[in-house]
């Protein structure tokens, strides 16, 4: 069963989509961003402290690590920016999860992210920059803008389930 992973730009609801998702799959679940704090400390810290390459490289490990049979996981929007995190993607079922400006705006108000220390202009610019990469890893596209997580969950499912046959 191989591992399902999500990935799109920041504030796109890979975090909460995955939870759901592993949750109805029976599966287990894996933040990755979640995991670089674990062992790393707040990744504005991290940032701060030890620079980006740094956080890259804790991030690849994290993905390596969680992106194992049966997992569900969420990506950080930049860890396909890895050439390691690429190829271990080519033998999972990539879930790009997609987000309007307006919505992603509403979703990164205060929330402390480093490369958006200039708010939408920052996530837009980043965002354009990786949706190329994104679409060429993408087995399917969902977008959480305004339809609810457990409809986005009832899709995935089905289309998971259809794939299976």
């Amino acid at each position: 069963m191989p591992p399902i992973a999500l990935i799109g730009p920041m504030a796109a609801g890979k975090s909460s989509l995955g939870r759901k998702l592993a949750s109805r799959l029976g599966r287990t679940f894996a933040d990755t961003d979640r995991l670089v704090v674990l062992e790393h400390g707040p990744i504005p810290e991290l940032f701060e402290r030890e620079g980006e390459p740094t956080f890259r490289r804790h991030e690849a490990a994290a993905v390596q690590g969680a992106l194992v049979p049966g997992a569900v996981v969420a990506l950080g929007g930049g860890a396909v920016l890895d050439a390691g995190t690429r190829a271990l993607l080519a033998h999972a079922t990539v879930v790009l999860v997609t987000v309007d400006e307006r919505a992603a705006e509403r979703r990164i108000a205060g929330g402390g992210r480093p490369l958006l220390a200039d708010g939408i202009a920052a996530w837009r610019r980043i965002a354009a920059e990786r949706d190329p990469i994104y679409r060429e890893l993408a087995d399917v596209t969902v977008d959480t803008s305004r339809t609810p997580m457990a409809q986005l969950v009832d899709r995935l499912e089905r289309w998971l389930g259809e794939r299976s046959l």
